[in-house]
């Protein structure tokens, strides 16, 4: 799952309007965040095996603090709590955590059983959405859709940057996730960890984008 996460980002300005989009990035893709770095540091570790699943090559054989739900929930409490004793905003800080979370269960969908429950050993889980090529795409692309509906829904542009710009970064990140999904495999462990960082672009222009649109106002719900 990648565009799937920023799907939730996106429907998650809804519920929590006085939340940057960027921020709403980074909860929701919290964990694929932190991993590029565990990877670099060696706490975490990845191998490339073509054919491990249809969609990627990536065998996720050991991210026991990043993706395992014990961990999910770790992160998820602690985004929650950072967020609230900044700001002091019950409401938002709870959507901020249940962004971080849905991580986790849409991984669930997606991966094949390589998610630990636990930090070590243990049950795996994951239901295979990957095996399919098709289904992955229809579905993730679907809910990107969905979820950029309702941040437009819920958002208007105060300029051009924020009229266009939004839709500059929705055709950057399609065209991301295709290019990953019908790309050859990455030569190299070490490099997948080094090209994981880049996301925190999709972070920066999620700030940017959003600094440029406003929350749809009671009245302008009303009048629509």
């Amino acid at each position: 799952m990648f565009i799937g996460h920023f799907a939730v980002a996106y429907a998650a300005k809804k519920a929590a309007p006085k939340v940057s989009l960027g921020i709403l990035f980074i909860s929701a893709q919290l964990v694929d965040l932190l991993w590029p770095l565990f990877l670099l540091l060696g706490i975490e570790h990845v191998r490339i095996a073509p054919g491990i699943t249809s969609f990627t090559p990536l065998d996720f054989y050991d991210y026991p603090y990043t993706h395992s739900l014990v961990g999910a929930l770790f992160w998820t409490m602690l985004a929650g709590v950072l967020y609230y004793s900044v700001r002091r905003d019950k409401k938002s800080a709870i959507v901020i955590g249940a962004a971080v979370f849905s991580h986790w269960l849409l991984d669930l969908v997606t991966h094949r059983p390589d998610l630990p429950l636990i930090t070590e050993g243990g049950t795996v889980v994951g239901l295979g959405l990957w095996n399919s090529i098709p289904a992955t795409i229809i579905i993730e692309l679907a809910l990107f859709c969905i979820g950029v509906w309702i941040y437009l829904r819920s958002t208007n542009a105060k300029d051009g940057v924020g009229k266009y710009g939004v839709w500059g970064l929705v055709i950057l990140l399609v065209f991301v996730y295709l290019a990953n999904a019908f790309g050859p495999p990455p030569p190299s462990a070490k490099l997948i960890a080094i090209a994981g960082n880049a996301t925190w672009l999709f972070v920066l222009l999620g700030y940017w984008t959003d600094k440029h649109r406003t929350p749809v106002s009671i009245l302008d719900a009303i009048e629509s």
